[in-house]
Order: C-alpha cells, then sequence, then structure tokens
C-alpha cells in the first residue's frame, strides 16, 4: 500500500480532487484495518496480553495520535519548501523522500523501543520524561510564535556544515543533487533540502515513536498505525497546503496531547489509564484545537 501511494503521487503536478479523493482512500482503509484487528486479533497475537477490543481500541487511538502528529510534519515540510524557495513541480518527490526516510526511522526506532522495552521496564519512565518536556517545549514554542515567527531552517547546524565544505548552487536544476562547472562540482539547493528534511523527520519520530508505546507496547499495533499514519501524508499536504497557517492552535493541542501521554507512561504501575480514555482525552483535545483555531480566524477575517 505504502508503494501505491508513492507511486499514484509520482506526478509533478498533483490536483487538488486527486489528492483528497487518495486521503480519503487512505483514511477508510485504515478504519477497515481497524475492523480487521478487532475481529482477528487473536489470531494475528495468540500470546498478546491484550484481547481484541482493547487491540482494536488501541490501533484506532494510535492512528488519530499519529496522524495528528504527522500533521506537525506536514508544518515543518511547509515552511522547509517556502524558505528554501523549493519550486512546486519539485515538492512531491522531495514528500516521498521525506515521507520514506520518516517510515525507514520510525521502523528502526519501534524495533529498538520495542527490545528496550521487553528487557528493561523502567525505559518507560524516561520515555515519559522525553514527551513531558517535548510537550513543555513545544508549548512554549506555540506560545511564542503566536507572534506568526517561524523556525528558520535556513541557517541550522547541518545546512552551515554543507556551506562551509562545499559550493552550492545558486539555482534547483531539476531534481539533480550535485551539477558541474569549469571550477569542479557543487551541490544544488535540493540536497540541502533533503537533508533538512531528513533531520526533521528524525526529531519528529523521537516524539512520535515513544507516544506510540505509551498507548500500546505490541509492536505490530505501534508499527501498522505508523504505517497507516504516513499513507497518504503526500495527498493531505496536497490538501491542506492552503489551509495549514489557519490550524492556529494545533501546536498547543499537540504540546498538551503529549505532556498526557507522558503523564500516562509515568503512571503505568500506579494507575494505567484506558486507552479509551485516553482517545476521548486526545480527540477532545484536537477538537477543540480546530474549533478555537476556525473562531479565531473569522474573528480575525
Amino acid at each position: 500500500m505504502f508503494s501505491v501511494d508513492l507511486w499514484q503521487t509520482r506526478k509533478k503536478e498533483i490536483t487538488l480532487s486527486n489528492a483528497i479523493c487518495w486521503t480519503l482512500i487512505w483514511i477508510l482503509l485504515a478504519l477497515l484495518f481497524n475492523g480487521f484487528i478487532y475481529f482477528f486479533w487473536n489470531d494475528i497475537s495468540p500470546m498478546s496480553s491484550i484481547n481484541n477490543k482493547e487491540a482494536g481500541t488501541a490501533f484506532f487511538t494510535g492512528f488519530v495520535l499519529e496522524k495528528s502528529l504527522s500533521v506537525d510534519n506536514l508544518f515543518a515540510f511547509a515552511v522547509i519548501f517556502t524558505q528554501f524557495a523549493v519550486p512546486k513541480e519539485l515538492r512531491p518527490r522531495v514528500l516521498m523522500i521525506g515521507i520514506a526516510g520518516a517510515l525507514i526511522l520510525r521502523a528502526v526506532l519501534i524495533f529498538i523501543g520495542a527490545k528496550l522495552i521487553q528487557e528493561f521496564d523502567w525505559i518507560l519512565y524516561i520515555f515519559g520524561i522525553i514527551l513531558i518536556i517535548t510537550g513543555i517545549k513545544l508549548w512554549i514554542e506555540s506560545y511564542k510564535n503566536e507572534g506568526d515567527e517561524e523556525k528558520d531552517y535556513t541557517n541550522n547546524l547541518a545546512v552551515r556544515c554543507i556551506k562551509k565544505f562545499f559550493r552550492v548552487s545558486n539555482n534547483y536544476h531539476d531534481f539533480k543533487l550535485f551539477i558541474k562547472d569549469k571550477s569542479g562540482r557543487l551541490v544544488t539547493p535540493m540536497l540541502i533540502v533533503i537533508t533538512v528534511i531528513a533531520i526533521t523527520d528524525l526529531f519528529f519520530a523521537l516524539d512520535s515513536i515513544p507516544a506510540i508505546f505509551a498507548i500500546t507496547p505490541e509492536p505490530f499495533l505501534v508499527l501498522s498505525t505508523n504505517i497507516f499514519a504516513l499513507l497518504g501524508l503526500r495527498s493531505l499536504y496536497f490538501v491542506l497546503e492552503n489551509m495549514l497557517d489557519k490550524f492556529k492552535y494545533l501546536g498547543h493541542a499537540l504540546a498538551i496531547i503529549l505532556s498526557f501521554i507522558g503523564i500516562k507512561m509515568m503512571l503505568h504501575k500506579v494507575y494505567a489509564i484506558p486507552t479509551g480514555i485516553a482517545l476521548g482525552v486526545i480527540v477532545f483535545v484536537l477538537s477543540s484545537a480546530v474549533i478555537m483555531s476556525i473562531i479565531y480566524n473569522k474573528k480575525v477575517n
């Protein structure tokens, strides 16, 4: 399915109707897979410590959580594209690399995280602390950015290192990463953009993976929720491309959710907050953020 997603968005121009159609298809498939989990969980994982109802609820909760965190990825991609002036016809391929990289990073981190949790139960407390700190930092950043200041990706360490050791061409040359002139080899801005996207993927994965392990320790559910959250993300980008700046309070919502998930993880020995309650909190916070954003935009306009 992931290959199909990459194939159908391979074109340089993706229409809004195509993007909406495929976004809905991938969400529908996720819900169908959720039903499959519910009815056949005992066959999928007969040794699992959770029942089919708990597995179905965990998958849906994880999907909603990871999808909302993936939308935050889209915010970062949109800012990167703007700051580096990436031509619109090149953006689909850059997104393809960014999302494929995110999938690989998350798969690796899920494998490592599952092994660590199996061997060292106390690692959950470290994950919880990471999520709480990340939530607090995200809240502070969201509060500071209410003046519409965007994070500057053009002057980070990776960009400075590339510019220090290589000559960089002024213009994009289709999707080429290197070109030659009379003085030798140059890197193109495309190489810088892909490097920044890869580093951004890594930072988002470091937040995302501990969060999903707080919902369920089942590696199969953790990986499948991440895959379904990333499926159709390119299509979703082109649906939301002109609306991303309208979600004013999404950063605040994600900060609350990450902090809540971190607290849930820290309390797992004292009181295991039911997954159904966690789902309710996530849906309520996200819905409130969307409604508040709509009200704010109406007042401004």
